[in-house]
């Protein structure tokens, strides 16, 4: 099998040569690594440099960064973007301290890059999501995940219906409203992810996770893993314009 972790925050970890030396020992061959921040940014862009043949880049503002002096941010997403396979994590989370008018300020200015530049966008949308969904078709996007969904059926329904994909992350195995999203969409529209490092049940995940995942919407779908691993891996080598053929 060939799996692809499509929303990891490896620039989070402290072990990240033995974290990817276990990935791909479980058939991952390739990790999206999402950024939040300038400094955040920055070290993505150097792992790209240092693993250019299995980490790819999506760099953008997190809406709990939005509140932060962006110019700076800002420059470097847009001066590095052709680097990048996506423009991420950018989106709204009103659970947020972050005054809700600067977070979609910034988001919009997020998705002006993405447009501009032609790049797919990794949204977050907790809470948020018909916000998001209106946002990103505003602005005449048509490329993006909507990272780890839990939102409604209806608001799901239109996400499919515009082309977006869904992202299935570890939760899958008990979150009811993830598994129930995971449930409603066509496995051409499912991606796999671990958001690593967040804690699932307490434990801290990383992008070998990726297999879990897997086995866990394998046994949703009812397909067998092999199967679902082809799909979803595709999925994600089309929507990143990720070349894994000949790795």
């Amino acid at each position: 099998m060939r799996l692809i972790d499509t929303h990891a925050h490896i620039d989070e970890l402290a072990a990240i040569k033995e974290v990817l030396e276990r990935a791909k020992a479980t058939e991952l061959v390739a990790i999206v690594a999402v950024g939040s921040s300038l400094t955040s940014n920055m070290k993505i862009l150097e792992l790209v440099r240092e693993y250019s043949d299995f980490i790819y880049a999506a760099i953008g503002i997190h809406p709990l960064e939005a509140g932060t002096n962006l110019h700076e941010a800002v420059g470097l997403i847009d001066s590095n973007v052709h680097r990048c396979v996506a423009i991420g994590e950018i989106g709204l989370d009103y659970s947020y301290k972050v005054n809700s008018t600067r977070q979609k300020q910034v988001f919009e200015s997020m998705l002006d890059l993405a447009k501009r530049h032609r790049k797919p966008v990794s949204l977050h949308s907790r809470g948020a999501w018909d916000d998001v969904l209106s946002y990103v078709k505003k602005h005449g996007i048509r490329e993006g995940v909507f990272h780890w969904y839990s939102g409604s059926t209806e608001t799901l329904r239109r996400i499919l219906d515009s082309g977006f994909y869904i992202s299935a992350t570890p939760a899958v195995e008990y979150s009811i409203k993830h598994r129930e999203a995971i449930e409603r969409t066509p496995i051409e529209r499912i991606l796999l992810e671990t958001d690593t490092p967040v804690r699932y049940h307490g434990v801290p995940s990383e992008p070998s996770d990726v297999v879990k995942v897997l086995n866990t919407v394998a046994k949703i779908k009812g397909l067998a893993a092999s199967r679902l691993a082809d799909i979803t891996t595709g999925n994600a080598s089309n929507l990143f314009n990720i070349q894994i053929g000949s790795k």
